[in-house]
């Protein structure tokens, strides 16, 4: 039985949740707007979404697909022949990734999805240089292998994704 989608609740805040899904994205590309998409999916699609090509991450397919997607990122982040995420194309990815989320969450918010795009797309790249210059960091001080790391650094993301986007009380 499907159930009804719920009505989104108003958020007056954009910046922070923005900014939240940026930094899980700077960390697994695909984590933000898979936390945002599995977000939307579950509620009534808001006024400022109808009319955009934002709204396709409301869809409840889309969200299954990046569920898909970050499960094959969180494995293929630790496989020794992955690139390190501040090379060119791993952070272009994370940038755009960011700033979809950053557009996304500011449009359903009311906002400018432009401003959001900033927010996003910049939060993304600083958190990527964090989260790779931390991890080899923390790494190199403890012995423990960067995968090993990359683990807790999964479960961080994964926790922040979940606090972000609780799901509707039925």
């Amino acid at each position: 039985m499907k159930s009804k989608p719920v009505p989104t609740p108003r958020r007056a805040a954009k910046f922070w949740p923005a900014l939240g899904f940026a930094a899980i994205t700077g960390a697994r590309a695909t984590s933000g707007p898979m936390f945002l998409s599995d977000y939307l999916s579950h509620r009534a699609l808001a006024p400022g979404m109808a009319g955009s090509p934002l709204r396709f991450l409301a869809r409840p397919g889309v969200a299954a697909t990046l569920k898909l997607l970050t499960a094959g990122e969180l494995v293929g982040d630790k496989l020794p022949q992955t690139g390190d995420r501040i090379e060119p194309q791993q952070l272009g990815a994370r940038a755009a990734s960011g700033a979809l989320v950053g557009a996304t969450w500011y449009k359903s918010q009311g906002g400018s999805a432009f401003k959001g795009a900033l927010v996003g797309g910049l939060g993304a790249v600083a958190v990527t240089f964090l989260t790779f210059y931390l991890r080899k960091s923390i790494s190199e001080k403890t012995g423990f292998n960067t995968s090993a790391v990359g683990a807790g650094e999964d479960a961080l993301v994964l926790a922040g994704g979940v606090a972000l986007s609780p799901r509707p009380k039925r």
